[in-house]
């Protein structure tokens, strides 16, 4: 790698994929807060600070309103572009929504203090992000456009550039590629990196995560074939099935004559005040060493590390921990029936829980989970190869799969979701909030209620001591 005066530019991923990778999203907001301004100092390009799972786990385990969390980023950060995960059409959820609801959560994102959107589709079905970038350029954010990265016999390279293209065509501000599970080879990046940035004159960011080990040399591949942007965590919550160790890239970076831009007094802090926050969920079991080893065989697996710490802790409540390597043995299989999907919320969640039910049930597809029905009619999109009609038939019988896009079937949903919870709304952004989470979105009410005014929902009037004025 030559030296030269290039400046590479770093996404931290400490307070969103970092957290959610290695403790399942449990980190509080006020666990973050004493660090937020070294952070906005360190010159990062941007902080990932909300999306992917933190949305509907700030309700539904700590009991924080989603949206006040992020304005108070935005307060706190004063200097650094704040950073989202959205998932297309499925907005944070787990299912496709009408437009109504994503063109409405991306304005109420950039209002509340987002400026960068990653917008992504599980299926790479790019017919299902249309709508999320004319939001977003209705809204006047960023629209960086992400190509999950997965193995198939489909998944060429001469595909990913051909989403490049197409994304660059839409009106991407930047390009990501995101590789969920680590995936991405130092050889096999050298290579997409260098034919993307061939095709495509815009920014182009690369998230990997260091489940297989590859991740940093696959970084190091990336900025040598001209990628502009890289995602690290922080050291304590970095590597696993996380990303590769902020302070590490940066050195090793800055060793071969390249620009960061961060402070390396900033990220030492940085590692400093997490750590204690690692050692305190590593005994608490919380963080599940099985999640922070190298495992090679993520390559023949690919299960990125947000679906093998949600695998762990679904496993344990089944009390069917000794099935794990069956499991895992079993995704690949039901990922190829289903067309190969790239293993990423909500495809990961779906091929993995029926996985986990094939096993279970000792018979393949004797269970079939309402979310693998609805994939197999076709309402999560195209699948980047054609679903067997055998499999078809044992998932939802005779049934005729959609062509079209899904949202296109799809009736609004606001107006309807205002019209139910309005004795609990207390802002716009509630409606959203339970529009894509309905029960997890209501209780969160119900206790912000409870907090609010001494009564307990659950009681009759008689027994509730105390009235709102």
């Amino acid at each position: 790698m030559n030296g030269n005066a290039k400046t590479i530019r770093f996404m931290d991923t400490t307070i969103r994929d970092g957290q959610q990778s290695l403790i399942a999203t449990r980190m509080k907001l006020e666990e973050m807060l004493p660090i937020l301004e070294t952070m906005d100092n360190a010159g990062f390009h941007s902080v990932e600070c909300w999306g992917g799972a933190t949305f509907d786990s700030a309700m539904r385990f700590l009991k924080e309103d989603p949206w006040e969390r992020l304005r108070t980023f935005r307060r706190h950060f004063k200097k650094t572009k704040l950073q989202m995960l959205f998932r297309g059409q499925n907005v944070l959820g787990y299912k496709c929504y009408p437009d109504d609801v994503v063109e409405g959560f991306i304005r109420k994102a950039v209002e509340n203090g987002i400026d960068i959107l990653r917008i992504f589709d599980a299926l790479n079905d790019i017919r299902n992000i249309e709508s999320s970038v004319r939001a977003v350029k209705k809204s006047n954010g960023h629209a960086q456009l992400c190509i999950c990265y997965t193995l198939s016999e489909v998944h060429t390279i001469e595909y990913f550039v051909n989403l490049a293209k197409s994304m660059a065509d839409m009106g991407a501000d930047s390009i990501a590629v995101k590789d969920m599970a680590g995936l991405l080879t130092p050889a096999a990046t050298y290579t997409l990196v260098g034919e993307i940035k061939k095709a495509v004159n815009l920014p182009l960011a690369i998230h990997s995560h260091y489940t297989s080990g590859m991740a940093s040399m696959a970084y190091l591949k990336a900025v040598e074939a001209g990628a502009d942007i890289i995602d690290t965590a922080a050291s304590p919550f970095a590597l696993g099935t996380s990303q590769p160790a902020t302070e590490v890239m940066a050195e090793a970076l800055r060793e071969f004559g390249y620009d960061t831009g961060l402070k390396m007094e900033n990220l030492i802090a940085m590692a400093d005040y997490f750590r204690p926050l690692r050692e305190k969920a590593l005994k608490s079991g919380l963080m599940d060493t099985k999640v922070l080893a190298v495992d090679v065989e993520m390559l023949k697996y690919q299960v990125p590390g947000g679906m093998l710490s949600n695998m762990v802790s679904q496993l344990k409540e089944l009390k069917a921990e000794d099935k794990y390597a069956e499991v895992l043995a079993e995704i690949p299989r039901v990922r190829a029936d289903l067309g190969y999907p790239p293993l990423v919320t909500p495809s990961s969640q779906l091929v993995g829980t029926q996985a986990t039910m094939n096993v279970i049930s000792g018979e393949r597809y004797k269970v079939v989970t309402k979310e693998t029905k609805e994939f197999a009619r076709g309402m999560y999109g195209q699948t980047p190869a054609p679903i067997s009609e055998e499999i078809t038939e044992k998932i939802i019988g005779g049934e005729k799969p959609i062509t079209v896009p899904p949202a296109t079937l799809l009736e609004p949903m606001l107006g309807k979701a205002a019209s139910e919870i309005k004795e609990y709304t207390e802002q716009e952004e509630d409606v959203l909030s339970y529009a894509l989470f309905p029960q997890v979105a209501l209780d969160f009410f119900k206790h912000r209620y409870t907090l609010k005014y001494g009564i307990d929902t659950t009681l009759t009037d008689k027994e509730n001591p105390v009235y709102p004025a």
